[in-house]
């Protein structure tokens, strides 16, 4: 069910209490009152993307507030279009939103960098929020590391859970499911095992090692005997497999699976984006 009402921390929770001056006031505004940016260039809102983002906010709420300016009795966006449609379409009578007084977005950039390791986040606020500074300001992954004091791979491995599904999300919102359970989820791209895993591994408290040879073998699994069976029966990997897993994934700053069978075997090589894409195939290039 949604969140009616709730601010969610996301970039919210970046903005300390004295800073309204320089980053603008949180507030919960009606969305009624809020009106498209005239100069918003794009036309057009994939209506795919547009529909997994209202069914995500159904889920876990907004996490990342809108961007706007005060015209009048009303507000004029400047960032978050697709947030605001999105609340319109579930019926949300309000949306959390960062009020200024301009629509002078690099000022407000800067503040939300600079107090971002102050932020009390969970991992999933966290992402909303590397994904705000990305989608609002056209950062890529290197620049918001950079400008938040973290590896780029930890942010793009934090921006990876939004990729789980809603229900999902709302576990690790939660704290439910820890960040490195939800990752190891992200190994199989069937969206319904990762919804019926995470809810086992939130209720039993398996193991990340637990999660990773589920989604590599999925089969039904459970505490107890029987589990401990189905484990033995399950033959062991080559250790060698293993550890060229792991210098492969280091070398690419990504993870990397390796099936072998009788005659042939497969590398699966993950990455987020287009971008991150591009990133590994410089490095395997060279």
């Amino acid at each position: 069910m949604a969140r009616r009402g709730g601010l969610g921390k996301g970039l919210g929770a970046l903005i300390p209490s004295g800073s309204t001056e320089t980053a603008g006031a949180l507030q919960e505004i009606e969305v009624s009152a809020i009106r498209p940016n005239q100069h918003q260039p794009r036309e057009r809102f994939d209506e795919e993307l547009l529909t997994a983002l209202t069914d995500s906010i159904r889920e876990v709420g907004i996490l990342q507030p809108i961007l706007v300016r005060p015209m009048g009795e009303e507000f004029e966006l400047i960032a978050g279009e697709r947030r605001w449609r999105a609340a319109r379409r579930l019926g949300l009578n309000r949306i959390p939103a960062l009020v200024r007084t301009s629509s002078d977005a690099a000022s407000l950039e800067e503040a939300l960098v600079e107090n971002v390791h102050r932020a009390d986040l969970n991992a999933l606020e966290e992402a909303a929020a590397f994904q705000q500074l990305i989608e609002d300001f056209s950062l890529t992954h290197d620049e918001v590391a950079t400008r938040v004091g973290k590896s780029r791979t930890a942010v793009t491995n934090t921006l990876r859970l939004l990729q789980l599904p809603p229900s999902v999300q709302r576990l690790v919102r939660d704290g439910s499911l820890p960040m490195g359970h939800a990752r190891a989820l992200l190994a199989t791209p069937d969206r319904g095992l990762q919804e019926r895993l995470a809810v086992v591994i939130a209720r039993e408290g398996w193991s990340v090692r637990a999660v990773e040879e589920a989604v590599k073998a999925p089969e039904p699994k459970s505490s107890g005997p029987k589990a401990d069976a189905n484990r033995a029966t399950n033959p062991l990997r080559p250790p060698a497999l293993a550890e060229l897993e792991g210098l492969l994934g280091d070398q690419l700053d990504t993870r990397v699976q390796i099936a072998m069978g009788s005659k042939r075997g497969k590398v699966t090589i993950e990455f987020s984006d287009f971008e991150d894409l591009e990133r590994i195939y410089k490095i395997i290039s060279a």
